[in-house]
């Protein structure tokens, strides 16, 4: 039941019935259309280089290379990160349409960046002197999003993919192996260095890979920085560039790591503001005001990844808890402000918020 609930939450924003047809049918139709639309935004920046924003400390002039020699698997799409999960976006969509029309590109485009010589590279990148903190968590944690995404995957060319990746994806776990012991406090921005988010990514690449290290470190830091908190000061949100919320996040990475009775209490205490029953305007959906501001543009990634998380947090309690329409209400109240604003028109967002409606509209973190 929860399922079905969170399901018709994600998807009433952009099926739109046609005239006449059935009811399944028109669905289908709806699904292929909107994964068009966010496959062409993918397909458009991943290998596009330029503008490109480089986050990296230059060890010598060696280093001032082009993107494309830098990390030649992920160098399109504004930055490292959007990249990665630029190629993810791809996967997943292919993995559920495999005949759309988007799918030669697709599997062409992922297929010219997955080499052997494009992943040992970037492997090299990563092993430099002054490349500990490159794209930690965030983009590291996406990478493993990536990753996992083709384990999952049966099929011959994914399962080639996914073995190219892998010394990629082992460098990854192997530096946040060594960062999150050695983390002393949690992140709580609203940006890219935030822990709870890129966490939950981790956990679920942990659970597909089977890594119960990691599992073990990321259960370790639950207890640490997250499970005796309460009261988030929600209402503080959002800051002015946000793509996260801080609160929603945790708890969207908390549900992961308790059973749902545990959860269901300690999410009383952490946010006690939610509704026990629908109607009431809980949460507003972030204001955008200038699109074409890379900053002020995070906030339609923010009442995606709002929308997302509330799904979550929601699929995370016990059956009949009184709070799960509230907070469904809630996803699809962010889902409507933030999807139809999905588009090419100001490349400050479309290199990057396609995956963001992707992960949603497919239910990637449940």
């Amino acid at each position: 039941m929860i399922l079905h609930a969170l399901r018709t939450a994600c998807f009433a924003a952009t099926l739109a019935f046609a005239a006449g047809a059935s009811a399944e049918t028109a669905h289908m139709e709806g699904d292929i259309a909107s994964a068009t639309r966010f496959a062409n935004l993918a397909l458009t920046c991943l290998h596009q280089e330029y503008p490109n924003h480089l986050d990296l400390s230059l060890n010598s002039e060696g280093d001032a290379l082009p993107p494309h020699a830098l990390t030649p698997a992920f160098y399109g799409c504004l930055d490292w990160h959007s990249d990665v999960h630029g190629h993810w976006l791809l996967v997943r969509l292919l993995k559920q349409f495999p005949d759309a029309p988007f799918a030669p590109q697709a599997w062409a485009e992922i297929d010219r960046s997955l080499t052997p010589e494009h992943i040992a590279a970037e492997v090299a990148f990563m092993r430099q002197d002054g490349r500990a903190s490159f794209e930690r968590p965030y983009g590291l944690a996406w990478l493993l999003r990536l990753s996992a995404e083709l384990r999952e995957w049966k099929d011959p060319q994914a399962e080639r993919w996914s073995a190219i990746l892998q010394p990629l994806e082992e460098e990854v776990a192997r530096h946040l192996k060594v960062w999150i012991p050695k983390l002393h406090y949690p992140i709580r921005s609203g940006v890219h260095n935030q822990t709870a988010f890129s966490f939950g990514q981790i956990w679920d690449w942990a659970n597909v890979s089977g890594d119960e290290e990691m599992k073990a470190l990321l259960r370790d830091a639950a207890a640490r920085f997250y499970l005796k908190d309460k009261a988030c000061p929600i209402n503080y949100e959002p800051n002015g560039e946000d793509f996260l919320s801080p609160c929603l996040a945790e708890a969207d990475f908390v549900r992961r790591v308790l059973d749902s009775a545990s959860y269901a209490a300690w999410l009383e205490q952490f946010l006690p503001g939610i509704p026990k029953k629908p109607g009431k305007v809980w949460l507003e959906p972030a204001v955008v005001t200038d699109r074409a501001d890379p900053k002020l543009a995070h906030l339609d990634g923010l009442n995606l990844s709002r929308a997302w998380m509330l799904q979550g947090i929601a699929h995370g309690l016990p059956a009949g808890d009184k709070r799960i329409p509230a907070l469904l209400e809630a996803s699809k109240l962010h889902a409507d402000a933030a999807l139809p604003n999905v588009t090419s028109e100001h490349y400050e967002g479309s290199h990057w918020l396609g995956t963001f409606a992707v992960y949603l509209q497919s239910q990637a973190g449940l």
